[in-house]
């Protein structure tokens, strides 16, 4: 594409924020300017000084929205699609009512294709420029997937999920089966263009003790790729985890006893740790990852963020689409405010904001290439526009600082204050923006 320059506001993190004073955390530039080239950052800085530095490039110009890095979500089921808002259900009825008649549509290759593209249109969308996804159990797609992932230069980490049990005909593989397509996938993407591969056993209840060591087999021998499933989300499936593994000495150690526990290991949930899990977990370095609107949604519970943190733990904040009920991370984020209020924990806004940018890249290890606007760093963007709406607009009549601004954008954005998204430098959203 075309190098350009965007003008706006421009705010980047360059730590996580330890209150509203801490301003050496992010860097915040009232008229500011990107030079995009190649799908990177080429430089940041004030509009004069980088419009000094490529005379006679076009310039896009946001004013008076904020441009941050793209938002990252790290839980995402590509699958559900079309269950996300299915009435009155807990998880273990969900699935069996819902999500796995659904997921077996997905054996079509051209239903994964179509479906692909639309995902990935509503994740854009949503300023959603990473995604950490959960294809079906079926190769096909997780191939749509990551192909058309790979077709708009978008960054994404996703797998198929292995499940040889306790799932119906036609959403299940075998040991072998879900080894043998998880190499093969591994051998094709792990590493091609902006993808990276996630090892996925869904989760202990639906893959045999002899599918999970093929599983810790996969991350032994490729320990560059991430692993992703599912951690203690809801009572009933802790209780019939149990009763699958006898031997295990709680819902964590069934993953621990297969090595599958590492910095790269990405656990959905966490809402009812012991004292024992949240130990192992600290030592593995496995990232709990927050999924407020699912939590909510489904009844499971409330994710103790402070008090994982105060153990070392580094936790991530996802959507969980299709339990979760927005593809949006600012949506996200007004939800898991909600959940640490009831808890008497607090999320401000430029903490929040950090979380979806910065902070996640950091969990996934990437905070070197996605979630900042530093030099070098891929050109993901997010255009935010903190009066979209005429609510939005009114409240920010009364908005006097930044961190308001911010909170208005946390609690009533949507996609509707997305102005627009960059993946790799290349605007994903239609519009009227002035270029000149």
């Amino acid at each position: 594409m075309t190098d350009r320059l965007l003008r706006g506001r421009l705010l980047t993190f360059h730590a996580e924020p330890q209150g509203p004073e801490d301003t050496d955390a992010y860097s915040y530039i009232e008229d500011g300017a990107l030079l995009v080239a190649e799908g990177r950052i080429g430089a940041a800085g004030t509009y004069a000084d980088i419009a000094a530095q490529a005379p006679g490039l076009p310039v896009t110009d946001h004013r008076p929205h904020l441009m941050m890095a793209g938002f990252i979500d790290p839980h995402i089921h590509f699958p559900q699609v079309q269950v996300i808002a299915s009435w009155g259900a807990q998880l273990l009825d969900w699935l069996n009512t819902y999500t796995f008649p659904e997921e077996t549509r997905f054996a079509d290759p051209d239903h994964a294709a179509r479906m692909a593209a639309l995902f990935l249109d509503q994740l854009t969308a949503h300023g959603t420029t990473t995604a950490v996804a959960y294809a079906s159990v079926h190769r096909a797609s997780a191939e749509a997937l990551l192909s058309e992932a790979e077709r708009r230069d978008m960054r994404i980490i996703a797998g198929k999920v292995m499940m040889d049990r306790n799932a119906p005909e036609g959403l299940r593989d075998t040991a072998q089966a879900g080894y043998d397509d998880s190499k093969a996938l591994i051998d094709r993407w792990h590493g091609r263009g902006r993808a990276h591969y996630a090892i996925t056993p869904r989760f202990a209840i639906t893959s045999t003790p002899e599918q999970l060591e093929m599983a810790g087999s996969l991350v032994a021998d490729h320990p560059g790729c991430y692993l992703q499933t599912h951690l203690s989300e809801n009572h009933d499936e802790i209780a019939y985890t149990a009763s699958l593994y006898p031997d295990a000495p709680d819902y964590l150690g069934v993953y621990e006893r297969y090595g599958l526990l590492s910095p790269k290991a990405l656990m959905g949930h966490c809402l009812h740790l012991s004292p024992r899990e949240i130990a192992v977990m600290q030592e593995t370095g496995a990232r709990p990852v927050f999924c407020p609107t699912s939590n909510l949604f489904l009844g499971s519970g409330l994710f103790d963020d402070a008090g994982l943190r105060e153990q070392g733990l580094v936790n991530a904040i996802a959507t969980d689409v299709g339990g979760g009920t927005s593809y949006s991370m600012l949506q996200t984020l007004n939800e898991g405010y909600k959940v640490l209020q009831l808890q008497g924990q607090k999320l401000h806004p430029l903490r929040a904001f950090h979380w979806i940018t910065r902070g996640n890249a950091a969990a996934l290890g990437l905070e070197d290439r996605i979630g900042t606007l530093e030099a070098g760093s891929e050109a993901d963007i997010v255009v935010l526009d903190a009066r979209a709406t005429p609510a939005m607009a009114l409240r920010m009549e009364r908005a006097e600082t930044l961190s308001e601004e911010l909170f208005i954008l946390q609690i009533m954005g949507d996609d509707r204050a997305v102005a627009q998204t960059y993946v790799a430098g290349a605007p994903q959203k239609s519009g009227t923006v002035s270029t000149t």
